[in-house]
């Protein structure tokens, strides 16, 4: 497998620490979120099964713009191998 160059931002690492404490938030937004903290700082890669969610999330038009972001920096720190 690849080595992973890629990192979750900033500003993006911020926003996915604030879903996962927020009560409110949806299972798909946590999910999404713990991906992008788990691709802060290390060479892991977005997982088959989330990378097809993420996906799924981009071409739901009534996904959250929180959830769009958050999908966004999943996808794009998936492999290219799929």
């Amino acid at each position: 497998m690849a080595k992973n160059i890629k990192k979750s931002s900033k500003s993006v690492s911020h926003l996915a620490a604030k879903i996962l404490n927020d009560p409110k938030a949806s299972v798909i937004e946590k999910s999404l979120a713990g991906s992008v903290l788990s691709q802060s700082g290390t060479e892991n890669q977005t997982g088959e099964n989330l990378q097809t969610i993420a996906s799924a999330a981009l071409k739901n038009p009534r996904s959250s713009e929180v959830t769009q972001t958050l999908a966004g920096s999943v996808v794009s720190q998936s492999t290219k191998d799929r």
